[in-house]
C-alpha cells in the first residue's frame, strides 16, 4: 500500500473541527539545490508517515460531517479519470447503498472546502440530485496530502499513463523536482519518466482531447507521436488523436501509422499540344515547375521555343507593368 492510500485509510473516519483559515502559510523555504530539493521530498514522505501516526488517536473520537455539495471545491488535475462505464457503475451503486466511505476535504475560506479525495462520488451525488455528502475535514497540511497522494497514485494499476504524466508535472509544481530527481524519488528508471513526460511535447490540441479519454493512448505510443510532432506533423497527430478518442477500432498503432503517413504525391497536369492529329509537344506543371517536351519530329527545335517561351514570358511581364 502506498503512502498516500495509508494516508487517506487512516483518515477516513476522522472529521476534525474546521480550523483556521485565516491563519498565514509559512513562507517558501525550499532547498535550490537538487540534492537538497531530494531530501526535501523524501522528508515530505517522512512527513506524512509521521501524520498517519498523529491523526490515529483520533479515529475513534470524530465523525463525518454533512457538508452541502455547492460548498465543494475541486482542484484540477487531482481527480481521477474514470471511463464511463466504471462511473456508472459507481452512480448506480451510490443510487442504491449509503455512502461507505466519507470523501476527504480541507477547510478553505467562506465556508467552503476543497476536495482532497471523493471527486467522483460528488460527481455521482451531483447527477443523482443529492444536496449533501458525509466528509472528513483533514488536519493535514495541504503539501503533504499532494505528496504522498502522487506516490499513491503513480503506482495504482489503474492510473493511466497520462493521467501519471500530469501527477508528475504537479509534483514539479509543488516541488521544484527535476525529471532525474523525480525518477529518484520515485523509484523509476528515467527512461521510463522520459516516456511518461512524452506526453508533454504532444500538441495543446491533442492533450486537451485526450483529457476526454486519457485511457486511449500510453505512454508508448505518445513517445512516437511526440517525435512526429518534432518533426513537422503536428496537424497529423492532432487528428490522428482525435480519431483515437472518437473511433474504439482506430488502435494507437493505426494513429502512430496514420500520423507518419507520407502526403500522397498529386500527378502533374498535363496538357498536349497538337498540330492537326501531330502531337507537337506536351506541357505539365507541378510544384512550381513548368515542363516542356517536344515529340520526336519537332525535338530538334527545342532551342528555338526554348527561346520562343522566354520572348513570350518577357513581353507578358512588360505589358503588365505598363498596365
Amino acid at each position: 500500500m502506498g503512502i498516500g492510500d495509508r494516508l487517506l485509510a487512516k483518515t477516513a473516519n476522522i472529521g476534525s473541527k474546521p480550523a483556521d483559515a485565516s491563519q498565514p502559510r509559512p513562507t517558501n523555504t525550499e532547498p535550490r539545490t537538487s540534492p537538497g530539493r531530494l531530501m526535501d521530498a523524501q522528508h515530505r514522505i517522512n512527513t506524512a508517515q509521521a501524520r498517519i501516526k498523529e491523526l490515529e488517536v483520533q479515529l475513534e473520537e470524530r465523525a463525518a460531517l454533512e457538508v452541502p455539495l455547492d460548498s465543494l471545491i475541486e482542484v484540477r488535475g487531482r481527480r481521477r479519470k474514470l471511463t464511463s462505464e466504471q462511473f456508472q457503475e459507481l452512480k448506480n451503486n451510490l443510487a442504491q447503498h449509503a455512502l461507505a466511505t466519507p470523501i476527504l476535504v480541507r477547510v478553505l475560506p467562506d465556508a467552503r472546502f476543497e476536495i482532497i479525495a471523493g471527486h467522483n462520488r460528488v460527481a455521482a451525488y451531483r447527477e443523482l440530485g443529492r444536496t449533501t455528502i458525509r466528509a472528513n475535514v483533514a488536519s493535514i497540511e495541504e503539501g503533504e496530502i499532494e505528496f504522498a497522494a502522487f506516490f499513491s497514485n503513480l503506482l495504482s494499476p489503474s492510473l493511466t499513463d497520462f493521467e501519471k504524466y500530469w501527477n508528475f508535472k504537479r509534483l514539479q509544481e509543488l516541488s521544484g523536482l527535476s525529471r532525474t530527481e523525480i525518477s529518484e524519488s520515485a523509484g523509476l528508471s528515467k527512461s521510463h519518466v522520459t516516456r511518461i513526460f512524452s506526453f508533454d511535447a504532444l500538441p495543446d490540441a491533442a492533450k486537451a482531447a485526450l483529457a476526454e479519454k486519457p485511457e486511449r493512448l500510453g505512454s508508448n505510443a505518445a513517445q512516437k507521436l511526440a517525435a512526429l510532432t518534432e518533426a513537422g506533423k503536428s496537424e497529423k497527430v492532432v487528428e490522428a488523436v482525435r480519431r483515437l478518442i472518437d473511433d474504439e477500432s482506430f488502435t494507437q498503432d493505426k494513429a502512430v501509422a496514420f500520423a507518419a503517413e507520407k502526403p500522397r504525391t498529386v500527378a502533374p497536369s498535363a496538357t498536349v499540344v497538337r498540330s492537326g492529329r501531330r502531337k507537337v509537344c506536351e506541357i505539365s506543371t507541378r510544384n512550381g515547375v513548368v515542363g516542356v517536351r517536344f515529340f520526336e519530329k519537332d525535338s530538334s527545335d527545342v532551342e528555338q521555343w526554348g527561346q520562343r517561351i522566354a520572348d513570350f514570358i518577357n513581353k507578358t511581364l512588360s505589358e503588365s507593368e505598363q498596365d
